[in-house]
């Protein structure tokens, strides 16, 4: 294949919502740790209850999607395996907040342009 037989556009969207997943889920994460210091009796809570455990959801979400993104980058003839795993962890990101909800949105879209790319045929 040559350079131009890439699915480009299902790329981009892809590799941008796995950015916003994981920086949208180290802001939460680290959001949830200074939120956990309460102020009652001078107490640390454990940080490491359901919200936390939806954020770490959501942060692994989005590596698995960059990660993803960049084998359909790397393996185009591959596109529908990659499209498929973009898309179900873009939609299991939505329970960590799914990169602002936009990184969700941009990783399902560019998991359904990897799905259906179709390479140019040579004349």
């Amino acid at each position: 294949m040559s350079l131009q037989e890439r699915p480009e556009v299902a790329f981009a969207l892809s590799l941008s919502g796995g950015i916003l997943m994981i920086i949208a889920g180290i802001i939460n994460s680290i959001w949830f740790i200074f939120r956990s210091f309460n102020g009652m009796m001078g107490r640390f809570m454990v940080p490491f209850g359901f919200m936390a455990n939806l954020f770490f959801i959501g942060l692994i979400s989005g590596i698995v999607v960059i990660f993803a993104a960049i084998m359909l980058n790397a393996r185009p003839e591959e596109h529908v395996t990659f499209g498929m795993i973009i898309t179900v962890f873009s939609a299991i990101s939505l329970l960590g907040i799914g990169g602002f909800f936009i990184g969700a949105v941009l990783g399902v879209v560019g998991g359904a342009l990897a799905i259906t790319w179709q390479p140019r045929l040579k004349e």
